[in-house]
């Protein structure tokens, strides 16, 4: 199954009652803003899923920005969805999937549910194509999930630096050229990036209406870029393992399937001052 769905295909899976469609809407600088554009319309019968809450636990330490939720948790949230395995979780944002319907799918996917994908062009393709919207907001069930993060799909502070210091892992910086070079850093305490790092901007992922590329330019883009390496070798990061998510997506619409997160990124690899640093004026 394709990691993404069509505007048309999710129009039929509401009408056929196999899917389960989350909203997952964020703006950095505006913590409420996604919580509230979904709750002024959104696709009908979403949950709403908060990147700093639902797919986060902020309450980690040196793990980033946006460490990753615990299983019981995850399990906790998927509970009140309703959620059911014979469902299709479908993700959308404003994003192009990035902030946070991919951060979303991937969580599903180190979960062991496969069948989750994200909305193509997401909300505005929805808006584009003239569908259906709504503003009511589905009660939390109470039901009972129980789910397991495959830690095989993630790799940690210590298997990133091996990896690295043998050449054995191709690791991806999903965050825009400037940060990655380290002219200018908007969001964490250090600029620069993790030494060894190849730089692949999630937006070159998206054409000009915020749709995936076709799956060849996108395969050609990422051969190119990880030359020598193979998908399974490749681990993705960004700023806080949110954006990082949008670069596996798009390796996995392009076939190359396998790749991996480095889920506590560049804001917990800084949070170390012994861990080496690349960028403007650093070896």
């Amino acid at each position: 199954m394709s990691p993404l769905i069509s505007p048309s295909e999710l129009a039929a899976g509401i009408a056929a009652g196999t899917v389960l469609v989350v909203d997952c809407r964020k703006e950095l600088s505006n913590p409420d803003g996604g919580q509230q554009a979904y709750r002024e319309a959104h696709i009908p019968g979403a949950w709403y899923a908060d990147l700093d809450h639902e797919l986060s636990d902020l309450g980690k330490t040196g793990l980033g920005r946006h460490p990753l939720p615990d299983e019981a948790a995850f399990s906790k949230t998927l509970a009140s969805w309703d959620w059911t395995p014979d469902l299709c979780v479908v993700a959308y944002d404003d994003a192009g999937g990035a902030m946070a319907a991919a951060r979303l799918w991937w969580l599903l996917r180190v979960a062991g549910i496969t069948n989750a994908r994200v909305l193509d062009g997401g909300w505005s393709a929805w808006q584009r194509e003239g569908r259906p919207v709504d503003a009511t907001v589905p009660q939390p069930r109470s039901g009972s999930v129980s789910i397991h993060f495959d830690p095989a799909q993630m790799v940690d502070f210590d298997a990133l630096g091996e990896g690295l210091a043998r050449n054995t892992i191709c690791l991806l910086d999903a965050r825009g050229a400037a940060r990655f070079r380290g002219e200018v850093e908007p969001l964490d305490a250090v600029a620069g990036h993790v030494p060894g790092a190849r730089n692949r901007p999630f937006s070159d992922n998206l054409d000009a209406q915020g749709r995936f590329k076709p799956a060849d330019i996108l395969a050609a883009d990422f051969k190119r870029l990880t030359a020598g390496c193979n998908p399974d070798s490749v681990v993705h990061m960004c700023g806080s393992g949110v954006t990082a998510c949008h670069n596996l997506l798009a390796m996995e619409h392009a076939g190359l399937t396998g790749s991996r997160l480095f889920a506590p990124s560049w804001s917990g690899w800084i949070s170390d001052a012994t861990r080496p640093v690349a960028g403007p004026g650093k070896a």
